[in-house]
């Protein structure tokens, strides 16, 4: 055999053993143990965590409890009662599980905080992972017990209700809720791309809401990529499908008191010049040399707007977790916004008194619609008739509509 030959041979099967020796000498090694199936610390959760200890000594004092939960002991038990038989889980030979309470009050304190899980792990004694499992078990059981309750689908009744309270306290007539959209910053997601990079050079998650004039979330999309305009984010939400298609069961045109002349005219939603014009949908006129009448138009519909502006400041206020960057997934967070947006409003109705829909007379066999997922739409051109409606709103309010002050504003 030639002698190149046999010394490349040689060669390949020192390398080959250099190998098998390598991976004998791994399989080897000891494998590493696990030192705690609970760790010691962790142990102690029912003597030393904070639940056990600083919320029953916060119990004590209703100020601080409620600056701890943004919410009194009472509105807390209360919400317990309602979310409790959704989250409670049963005890093993190996543990004790978590009670409903303290889930509850973990899930809480981060929507009020948002601190980051490792923190809330370290005051409740528990593991990291198990605060992500609550926080995201809870904040869904939440959204299922009170979204029926505190934000159901509007009917026509409802819609009038909201239209009256719109006409009382912000005098624009046949207004049934404000619209805006409200970016909720997010640890840009893996392999996200530039879905949810925005236009402020963060990324985020689109909370799409309609806010009536008690500041009250009657309608809310979360999800939208951060990188879509408002506009983009109502073309392709199930509240935008149904605002174009006429499903919405908004009530027929009505005639405004005192303004017989200009006929019927639609409900119709306000919103900023983000927003396409539409038959239900009221945006300012646009550009800077405007006429008096249209600026007097664009202060009336601003003005009756800035509820939807309000209701993102009180609910950001309340739950700071929307003030934070967050670091869960998308669809974590998604819970957590929407959570955030129901407690919102179970809170809220305590405070105004306000029962939790309008009474309606409906027959048996009536199925409550609902809003279903949107497929993409087309452009935002507004139509003819939406425009002269607009113009006819305008007339209204620099006329028979025009209030005292309103001329001292503009």
């Amino acid at each position: 055999m030639d002698a190149g030959v046999v010394a490349r041979v040689s060669r390949v099967t020192r390398v080959c053993a250099r190998l098998h020796l390598v991976y004998t000498l791994s399989r080897m090694r000891p494998c590493s143990v696990r030192r705690f199936w609970v760790h010691p610390i962790l142990r102690k959760r029912l003597q030393r965590g904070e639940y056990h200890l600083l919320v029953q000594e916060l119990r004590l004092d209703d100020r601080l409890f409620q600056r701890y939960f943004s919410m009194s002991k009472e509105v807390f038990d209360e919400l317990l009662g309602k979310v409790g038989p959704l989250i409670t889980k049963v005890d093993t030979h190996l543990r004790m599980s978590i009670g409903p309470a303290e889930r509850l009050a973990i899930c809480l304190r981060y929507l009020a905080t948002g601190d980051s899980y490792a923190t809330i792990a370290f005051s409740y004694r528990v593991g990291r992972s198990t605060v992500a499992v609550i926080v995201k078990e809870v904040a869904g059981a939440i959204w299922t017990a009170l979204v029926e309750e505190c934000m159901p689908v509007p009917q026509v009744e409802d819609w009038r209700a909201i239209a009256a309270g719109f006409q009382e306290r912000w005098e624009f007539p046949n207004c049934v809720g404000a619209i805006d959209g409200k970016h909720v910053v997010v640890q840009a997601p893996a392999n996200a791309g530039s879905l949810y990079f925005n236009y402020k050079s963060t990324h985020s998650l689109v909370l799409l809401a309609v806010v009536d004039a008690e500041y009250l979330f009657r309608v809310v999309d979360v999800g939208g990529f951060g990188r879509s305009s408002d506009s983009g984010s109502l073309r392709n939400s199930a509240f935008g499908e149904s605002l174009r298609d006429g499903s919405l069961q908004l009530p027929p045109d009505t005639v405004i008191a005192g303004s017989e002349r200009r006929g019927p005219l639609p409900h119709v939603f306000v919103g900023d010049e983000a927003f396409p014009l539409l038959d239900n949908l009221l945006r300012p006129f646009p550009g800077r040399h405007l006429t008096r009448e249209r600026r007097l138009f664009n202060y009336r519909l601003s003005r009756a707007r800035l509820v939807v502006e309000c209701a993102f400041g009180i609910l950001s206020t309340q739950w700071r977790m929307l003030r934070r960057v967050i670091t869960t997934s998308p669809e974590v967070t998604e819970l957590c916004v929407k959570a955030a947006c129901v407690l919102h409003n179970f809170l809220r109705r305590k405070t105004i008194d306000m029962p939790s829909r309008t009474p309606i007379a409906r027959s048996t066999d009536e199925v409550t619609p609902t809003l279903c997922d949107a497929p993409r739409m087309g452009s935002n051109n507004a139509t003819r008739r939406s425009i002269q409606q607009r113009e006819t709103f305008c007339s209204y309010f620099n006329e028979e509509g025009a209030v005292r002050w309103q001329a001292n504003v503009v």
